[in-house]
């Protein structure tokens, strides 16, 4: 059995990489409503080679079945790969064949993402938006033909222990990609090696004994990497995260347990 602590800044600097990465393209954000003067037919003149090209973006055209980006609730697709994150990252890339591609949906109370791995054939743009055409509810989010069950089953690493502690940490980063306003979640929590101490704790659980985040590989070939997180939103509350992975597999079975309240 392989055992490993990290120090809490190892982690909270692959989090903070990742989200560097992880940035919306400017009209991706949170589109604006356009303005009357949009329905012009002669717009403001390009002062550039750039500007030029964004009059054949596929967001400005007018056909009102193209889903281009917006606040009005409608999916689309981000033009921005989240793969990019794993480039700097330490012991993880995608499997050869394999893309990541994630759906945007935006709306006045903030935004949602949906990030899939699937082969790089079936990630065209056909096929891409065919996954939003045949959504049904509200609550639905696109499901492209070929889609992998789990996205991380589209990661592959050197088996190290740190390779799995950051497949965790971007696990649940590129879960949050897109999110913001009401409905992000992952972007709330701080990383803990101790329980902050001005805060009063209402303990759910027994109160552990190490908070460091550790990896551990066991006799079997499981491994299992535990860190802990405080969410600094209301509820505030902390966290025991626990992913528990199979032999040569980057995809675990994720719990989070929270462990400890805020009290009055």
């Amino acid at each position: 059995m392989a055992f490993q602590r990290y120090p809490l800044a190892t982690v909270q600097k692959v989090s903070q990489f990742i989200r560097e990465t992880l940035v919306l393209p400017p009209h991706e954000q949170q589109p604006s409503k356009p303005s009357p003067q949009d329905d012009d037919d002669d717009g403001p003149i390009p002062d550039s080679l750039n500007a030029l090209g964004d009059l054949f973006r596929v967001g400005d055209l007018p056909e009102d079945n193209v889903p281009a980006p917006n606040a009005e609730g409608r999916w689309f697709v981000s033009t921005l790969d989240p793969a990019n994150a794993l480039t700097k990252l330490p012991g993880l890339w995608m499997r050869p064949g394999i893309r990541l591609v994630t759906y945007l949906r935006q709306d006045s109370n903030g935004g949602l993402g949906a990030t899939v791995a699937l082969p790089g054939l079936l990630s065209t743009t056909e096929y891409l938006e065919d996954a939003i055409t045949a959504i049904t509810a509200a609550d639905q989010v696109p499901k492209p033909m070929g889609a992998l069950p789990n996205l991380m089953a589209g990661i592959e690493g050197d088996g190290s222990l740190a390779s799995f502690l950051t497949a965790s940490i971007f696990t649940r980063e590129v879960r949050e990609f897109g999110r913001f306003g009401r409905y992000a979640r992952w972007a709330h929590h701080r990383f803990v090696a101790a329980p902050p101490q001005q805060i009063p704790w209402q303990w759910r659980t027994k109160m552990p004994e190490d908070f460091s985040p550790k990896v551990v590989l066991r006799q079997d070939a499981e491994v299992i990497v535990e860190f802990y997180s405080c969410r600094v939103q209301k509820p505030v509350a902390l966290f025991r995260h626990l992913d528990r992975y199979p032999p040569n597999s980057y995809t675990a079975e994720n719990q989070d347990q929270v462990v400890a309240v805020a009290g009055n």
